[in-house]
């Protein structure tokens, strides 16, 4: 039987350890809550070069806002605490460890983060760091003002992949941050609508390789 229960309690989760512990003086003990075995999970990275959007409070026709010079590319590892995956169980809010058998078969730290409490069935998204040998590089190729409510910007995103014999798919996601209302006129690469004022594409980057994602983006708004 599992040695510590799980119950709900209003809007809480109760553990309740089945055996007695003995903590000796100035001790301090960990009791396993959780375990599980082949919970699949992967690996995604991401890169974030653009500014960060706080919300439209009017159209910014300044070229260089936007620009960062952010190069780093983020490594993310993901699993499900669903029951179908392997896991089944609630998890508590607090620090999560994850470490990766080196050749020789000892564990070793990769990285940690906190997580939030998240009930059983739900997606755990963990930041281990920025990648070694991943690069991105983003800069902005054009920037017209057609009118005096009409506005056209192009970027240029290139993403390059420095490992061995790996391809990575890299998810570049971008804000639309001059105006509430815009339009991708043009774009080399698929992208998803991810919600009103962003969008993002994922794309493949060969070992030794170099992607290049170039989009442009219409604004307007009223007189």
């Amino acid at each position: 039987p599992p040695q510590v229960a799980q119950r709900s309690f209003n809007e809480y989760n109760l553990y309740e350890i089945a055996r007695p512990v003995t903590v000796g003086d100035n001790e301090t003990k960990q009791v396993e809550f959780v375990t599980g075995t082949n919970v699949p999970a992967h690996t995604y990275y991401v890169y974030n070069g653009g500014q960060q959007f706080y919300g439209y409070y009017g159209p910014i026709t300044d070229p260089g806002y936007g620009l960062t010079g952010i190069t780093d590319v983020q490594n993310y590892l993901a699993f499900s605490t669903g029951e179908e995956e392997g896991l089944g169980a609630d998890l508590p809010a607090g620090r999560i460890r994850v470490y990766q058998e080196d050749v020789d078969g000892s564990a070793l730290l990769i990285g940690e983060n906190q997580i939030d409490h998240t009930p059983e069935g739900e997606t755990v998204d963990i930041f281990l760091g920025n990648a070694f040998d991943l690069v991105g590089e983003r800069k902005q190729t054009n920037f017209v003002l057609i009118a005096d409510n009409v506005l056209e910007e192009t970027y240029e995103i290139r993403l390059r992949n420095r490992k061995e014999d790996e391809t990575v798919e890299i998810r570049v996601p971008e804000s639309l941050f001059r105006w509430s209302n815009w339009e991708i006129i043009s774009a080399s690469h698929d992208y998803t609508k991810t919600d009103s004022s962003h969008i993002e594409f994922r794309v493949q980057v060969e070992p030794q390789g170099e992607t290049v994602i170039t989009y442009t983006v219409r604004y307007t708004w009223p007189r």
